[in-house]
Protein backbone atom coordinates (compact mmCIF):
# COMPACT_ATOMS: atom_id res chain seq x y z
CA UNK A 1 0.00 0.00 0.00
CA UNK A 2 1.24 3.42 -0.55
CA UNK A 3 0.29 7.12 0.32
CA UNK A 4 2.14 9.20 -1.61
CA UNK A 5 4.80 8.83 -4.67
CA UNK A 6 7.56 8.49 -3.18
CA UNK A 7 6.32 4.75 -1.59
CA UNK A 8 5.70 3.62 -5.26
CA UNK A 9 7.70 0.37 -5.57
CA UNK A 10 9.50 -0.54 -9.01
CA UNK A 11 7.25 -2.36 -10.53
CA UNK A 12 4.59 0.48 -9.85
CA UNK A 13 7.03 2.96 -11.46
CA UNK A 14 7.22 0.98 -14.20
CA UNK A 15 3.77 0.93 -14.80
CA UNK A 16 3.23 4.81 -14.97
CA UNK A 17 6.32 5.10 -17.32
CA UNK A 18 4.59 2.37 -19.92
CA UNK A 19 1.39 4.20 -19.20
CA UNK A 20 3.51 7.58 -20.48
CA UNK A 21 5.01 5.78 -23.31
CA UNK A 22 1.87 5.29 -24.29
CA UNK A 23 0.25 7.86 -24.17
CA UNK A 24 3.27 9.68 -25.70
CA UNK A 25 3.07 7.51 -28.36
CA UNK A 26 -0.38 8.89 -29.27
CA UNK A 27 0.52 12.54 -28.59
CA UNK A 28 3.15 12.26 -31.04
CA UNK A 29 0.76 10.65 -33.56
CA UNK A 30 -1.58 13.57 -33.03
CA UNK A 31 0.82 16.30 -32.84
CA UNK A 32 2.20 15.14 -36.52
CA UNK A 33 -1.19 15.15 -37.79
CA UNK A 34 -1.81 18.39 -36.73
CA UNK A 35 1.92 20.33 -37.87
CA UNK A 36 2.28 18.18 -41.37
CA UNK A 37 4.05 15.01 -41.50
CA UNK A 38 7.56 16.25 -42.53
CA UNK A 39 8.04 17.00 -38.58
CA UNK A 40 9.45 13.76 -37.10
CA UNK A 41 9.14 13.12 -33.07
CA UNK A 42 11.39 11.31 -30.88
CA UNK A 43 10.82 8.84 -28.67
CA UNK A 44 9.75 10.15 -25.21
CA UNK A 45 11.54 10.57 -22.77
CA UNK A 46 9.83 9.05 -19.43
CA UNK A 47 10.52 9.77 -15.98
CA UNK A 48 9.30 10.12 -12.43
CA UNK A 49 11.24 13.00 -10.77
CA UNK A 50 10.28 16.19 -7.82
CA UNK A 51 9.19 19.32 -9.04
CA UNK A 52 12.50 20.77 -8.69
CA UNK A 53 13.96 18.68 -10.99
CA UNK A 54 11.00 18.99 -13.30
CA UNK A 55 11.97 22.92 -13.02
CA UNK A 56 14.72 22.57 -13.95
CA UNK A 57 14.68 20.69 -16.89
CA UNK A 58 12.40 23.66 -17.95
CA UNK A 59 15.28 26.29 -17.86
CA UNK A 60 14.95 27.22 -14.28
CA UNK A 61 12.85 28.77 -12.18
CA UNK A 62 12.70 32.25 -13.66
CA UNK A 63 12.25 30.43 -17.52
CA UNK A 64 9.86 32.13 -19.69
CA UNK A 65 7.67 29.54 -20.51
CA UNK A 66 3.82 28.81 -22.00
CA UNK A 67 1.86 26.42 -20.10
CA UNK A 68 -1.72 24.59 -20.95
CA UNK A 69 -3.83 23.04 -17.85
CA UNK A 70 -5.73 20.55 -18.12
CA UNK A 71 -7.81 18.87 -15.04
CA UNK A 72 -9.25 15.26 -15.71
CA UNK A 73 -11.81 14.17 -13.32
CA UNK A 74 -14.43 11.48 -13.14
CA UNK A 75 -13.16 7.61 -12.07
CA UNK A 76 -9.38 9.35 -12.33
CA UNK A 77 -8.56 12.54 -10.81
CA UNK A 78 -5.63 15.03 -11.27
CA UNK A 79 -4.17 17.23 -13.93
CA UNK A 80 -1.64 17.76 -16.96
CA UNK A 81 0.55 20.06 -18.04
CA UNK A 82 1.95 20.88 -21.49
CA UNK A 83 4.91 23.11 -21.44
CA UNK A 84 6.81 24.56 -23.70
CA UNK A 85 9.80 27.22 -23.39
CA UNK A 86 9.07 30.67 -24.98
CA UNK A 87 11.68 29.61 -28.35
CA UNK A 88 9.99 26.44 -28.73
CA UNK A 89 6.56 28.07 -28.27
CA UNK A 90 7.10 30.57 -31.51
CA UNK A 91 8.71 27.82 -33.54
CA UNK A 92 5.43 25.59 -33.30
CA UNK A 93 3.45 28.49 -34.04
CA UNK A 94 5.70 29.30 -37.03
CA UNK A 95 5.28 25.55 -37.79
CA UNK A 96 1.89 26.00 -37.77
CA UNK A 97 1.43 28.67 -40.09
CA UNK A 98 4.17 27.92 -42.24
CA UNK A 99 6.34 30.85 -41.47
CA UNK A 100 3.84 32.92 -42.88
CA UNK A 101 2.83 34.75 -39.75
CA UNK A 102 3.36 38.97 -39.36
CA UNK A 103 5.22 39.42 -36.58
CA UNK A 104 6.89 35.89 -35.71
CA UNK A 105 8.43 37.34 -32.25
CA UNK A 106 5.06 37.61 -30.62
CA UNK A 107 3.00 35.64 -29.13
CA UNK A 108 -0.54 36.78 -30.34
CA UNK A 109 -3.77 35.63 -28.89
CA UNK A 110 -4.52 33.72 -32.28
CA UNK A 111 -1.21 31.72 -31.60
CA UNK A 112 -1.80 31.00 -27.98
CA UNK A 113 -5.35 29.94 -29.15
CA UNK A 114 -2.96 27.34 -31.21
CA UNK A 115 -0.64 26.40 -28.74
CA UNK A 116 -3.80 25.49 -26.06
CA UNK A 117 -5.35 23.23 -28.70
CA UNK A 118 -2.07 21.38 -29.45
CA UNK A 119 -2.12 21.20 -25.44
CA UNK A 120 -5.72 20.32 -25.43
CA UNK A 121 -5.08 17.68 -28.33
CA UNK A 122 -2.07 15.93 -26.60
CA UNK A 123 -3.05 16.00 -22.89
CA UNK A 124 -6.48 14.37 -24.01
CA UNK A 125 -4.20 11.90 -25.78
CA UNK A 126 -3.11 10.55 -22.68
CA UNK A 127 -6.04 10.78 -21.01
CA UNK A 128 -7.56 8.62 -23.31
CA UNK A 129 -4.89 6.06 -22.97
CA UNK A 130 -5.33 5.45 -19.32
CA UNK A 131 -9.09 5.32 -20.44
CA UNK A 132 -8.24 2.41 -22.71
CA UNK A 133 -6.04 0.50 -20.54
CA UNK A 134 -7.72 0.19 -17.65
CA UNK A 135 -12.21 1.25 -18.65
CA UNK A 136 -12.07 4.10 -16.37
CA UNK A 137 -14.67 6.95 -17.48
CA UNK A 138 -12.82 10.48 -17.33
CA UNK A 139 -13.33 13.09 -18.59
CA UNK A 140 -11.11 16.42 -19.16
CA UNK A 141 -11.68 20.13 -18.24
CA UNK A 142 -11.61 22.85 -20.46
CA UNK A 143 -7.57 24.03 -21.17
CA UNK A 144 -5.99 27.46 -19.24
CA UNK A 145 -3.06 29.03 -21.32
CA UNK A 146 -0.78 30.44 -19.07
CA UNK A 147 2.62 32.29 -19.98
CA UNK A 148 4.39 32.45 -16.71
CA UNK A 149 7.61 31.73 -14.95
CA UNK A 150 8.58 27.95 -14.84
CA UNK A 151 8.49 27.97 -11.08
CA UNK A 152 5.11 29.86 -11.31
CA UNK A 153 3.58 27.25 -13.33
CA UNK A 154 5.11 24.54 -11.14
CA UNK A 155 3.72 26.14 -8.39
CA UNK A 156 -0.12 24.87 -9.55
CA UNK A 157 0.25 21.09 -9.04
CA UNK A 158 2.56 22.03 -6.18
CA UNK A 159 -0.03 23.51 -4.48
CA UNK A 160 -3.07 21.48 -5.44
CA UNK A 161 -1.53 18.28 -5.38
CA UNK A 162 2.00 19.09 -2.30
CA UNK A 163 0.63 17.27 0.28
CA UNK A 164 0.60 13.87 -1.24
CA UNK A 165 4.59 14.11 -2.17
CA UNK A 166 6.75 16.10 -4.42
CA UNK A 167 6.92 13.56 -7.79
CA UNK A 168 5.37 13.97 -11.15
CA UNK A 169 5.55 11.81 -14.03
CA UNK A 170 7.49 14.28 -16.59
CA UNK A 171 7.78 13.56 -20.37
CA UNK A 172 9.80 15.02 -23.08
CA UNK A 173 9.61 14.46 -26.40
CA UNK A 174 12.04 16.35 -28.80
CA UNK A 175 10.33 17.56 -32.42
CA UNK A 176 12.28 17.99 -36.10
CA UNK A 177 10.88 20.28 -38.16
CA UNK A 178 12.27 21.17 -41.69
CA UNK A 179 13.71 24.25 -39.61
CA UNK A 180 13.24 23.71 -36.49
CA UNK A 181 14.10 21.29 -33.22
CA UNK A 182 11.54 21.60 -30.86
CA UNK A 183 10.85 20.62 -27.00
CA UNK A 184 7.96 19.90 -25.34
CA UNK A 185 7.58 18.66 -21.91
CA UNK A 186 4.26 17.16 -20.28
CA UNK A 187 3.78 16.97 -16.11
CA UNK A 188 1.01 14.50 -15.26
CA UNK A 189 -0.33 14.26 -11.58
CA UNK A 190 -3.04 11.60 -10.72
CA UNK A 191 -4.30 11.53 -6.99
CA UNK A 192 -3.20 8.85 -4.82
CA UNK A 193 -6.30 7.33 -5.06
CA UNK A 194 -6.50 7.38 -8.54
CA UNK A 195 -3.12 5.70 -8.92
CA UNK A 196 -4.34 3.33 -6.67
CA UNK A 197 -7.25 2.60 -9.04
CA UNK A 198 -5.34 2.46 -12.19
CA UNK A 199 -2.95 -0.16 -10.34
CA UNK A 200 -5.50 -2.26 -9.42
CA UNK A 201 -7.51 -2.37 -12.91
CA UNK A 202 -4.47 -2.96 -14.31
CA UNK A 203 -3.77 -6.02 -11.70
CA UNK A 204 -0.93 -5.46 -9.79
CA UNK A 205 -1.14 -5.76 -5.78
CA UNK A 206 -1.57 -2.99 -3.35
Amino acid sequence: MFNNYEELNDEQLDVLREIGNIGAGNAATALATILNDRVQISLPKVKIVDFESAVNSLGGAEAMTVGVLVNFLGEANGLIMFLLNMEDAKGITELLTHGHEEDAEQLSELKLSAIREIGNILSSSYINSIATLTGLRIEVSVPYVAIDMAGALMSVPLIEFGTLGDKVMFIEEDFVGEAHQLKSSIILFAEIDTLKTIMERLGLEL
